[in-house]
């Protein structure tokens, strides 16, 4: 099965947590995150997402929650 996510179009290997950019892809208008069905991505690469999304709140690069 042929995954067509934004990290494999782009040839990403590793997610950055000071990839502001990208993870802001992941994320919904609330500030939350966006699930595998809508992302595409696999369960290893959510997973990746998921701790450079938290690395990056916590190191203040992205905020917890948006009105």
């Amino acid at each position: 099965m042929a995954t067509n996510n934004i990290l494999t179009q782009n040839d990403i290997r590793h997610v950055d947590y000071k990839d502001v950019d990208l993870l802001k892809q992941f994320v919904n208008p609330h500030g939350r995150m966006m699930s595998r069905k809508k992302t595409g991505l696999t369960a290893k690469q959510q997973r990746a997402v998921e701790e450079a999304l938290k690395r990056s709140r916590f190191m203040s690069l992205m905020p917890y929650i948006q009105k």
